[in-house]
């Protein structure tokens, strides 16, 4: 195989600073994961088509390499090269072994998986979690509305983690997509999910429709609220939007409708995570809380049944 000689770029030294040791644990997982398969560098590099020179750079935490080029050693490695570039420390061998394992598994069987885990390490319909009632769904779904609505009726604060964020931030959400980016506003709402759950035991909390797409908040709020999931068709969650007056979901775009049932099918699985969901199409206000009230009796703890399957 024709060796590739790859020279690294030679970044500014401010630029070598902030990426230096992210390079160095990259190197460090790379020299790992060779030498767990017994893997010379000289062989290495021949399966691969990286050098081998290039291959001592990087492993010294030097070699700023391309996607592409670790691709090519992931694989020469049969690794997932995610494995590789993922941040943080490094996995129990136990997690990854249960991940290979959770891979292999259909939907259907991931599903039954995900509900032993939650019935087995206390996900259940308790104190606290049983008082905070946590509407997601799409922009436009009514979370909003219904979401006060329902708080007057039980008698429990309303919050609404839109207006939460920009209390903590002190800013309107699009200055902090402006100015922030996307990762500066996840970190608002985290923190602002964790603060609204330490101070409130009792609680009717509206999300932000794209919150599910965030694992580890995502889990947080699974955690500590009983969840509805509040359904509606495509068509209905447009017009509510555009009734609100918010006509950015048409601006400059024809194919609005068609990105939004995009959305909507990328993010079902996710939404499908919560206990219950309540589906408001063809429905005026006072129905669809209703139906909220209702769904609230309806959530049960998971059975014994089920954690004997």
């Amino acid at each position: 195989m024709v060796q590739i000689a790859d020279k690294p770029a030679r970044p500014a030294p401010c630029a070598a600073d902030a990426h230096g040791p992210y390079l160095k644990t990259l190197g460090e997982r790379v020299r790992n994961a060779r030498a767990l398969r017994g893997m010379t560098r000289k062989i290495l590099a021949r399966d691969s088509g990286v050098s081998e020179r290039y291959l001592a750079q990087l492993e010294a935490g030097q070699g700023n390499i391309s996607i592409a080029r670790l691709r090519q050693i992931a694989q020469a490695m049969s690794l997932p090269v995610v494995d590789l570039v993922r941040e943080g420390p490094e996995r129990p061998v136990e997690l990854t072994l249960l991940m290979q394992r959770l891979q292999r598994l259909s939907s259907q069987e991931l599903g039954e998986v995900t509900q032993l885990l939650t019935g087995h390490l206390g996900r259940d319909l308790t104190d606290d979690r049983a008082s905070r009632i946590a509407l997601i769904g799409l922009r436009g779904a009514g979370k909003t509305t219904l979401g006060r609505a329902l708080a007057q009726q039980l008698g429990v604060p309303f919050v609404e983690m839109n207006k939460e964020i920009e209390r903590d931030s002190g800013m309107s959400l699009n200055e902090i997509f402006s100015l922030s980016g996307q990762a500066a506003y996840r970190r608002y709402e985290r923190r602002a999910l964790e603060r609204v759950i330490e101070s409130n035991g009792e609680a009717v909390i509206a999300t932000g429709g794209s919150l599910v797409s965030e694992p580890g908040t995502y889990e947080l709020l699974l955690d500590a609220c009983t969840t509805i999931w509040i359904k509606a068709a495509p068509e209905e969650h447009m017009e509510r939007v555009i009734a609100q007056g918010d006509m950015r979901p048409m601006a400059g775009n024809a194919e609005a409708m068609a990105d939004l049932r995009r959305i909507l099918t990328e993010r079902e699985p996710l939404y499908g995570k919560a206990d219950v969901s309540v589906d408001t199409a063809g429905q005026n206000q006072k129905e669809s809380v209703a139906a909220l009230r209702q769904s609230i009796s309806g959530a049960r703890p998971v059975s014994d049944a089920l954690l004997a399957l």
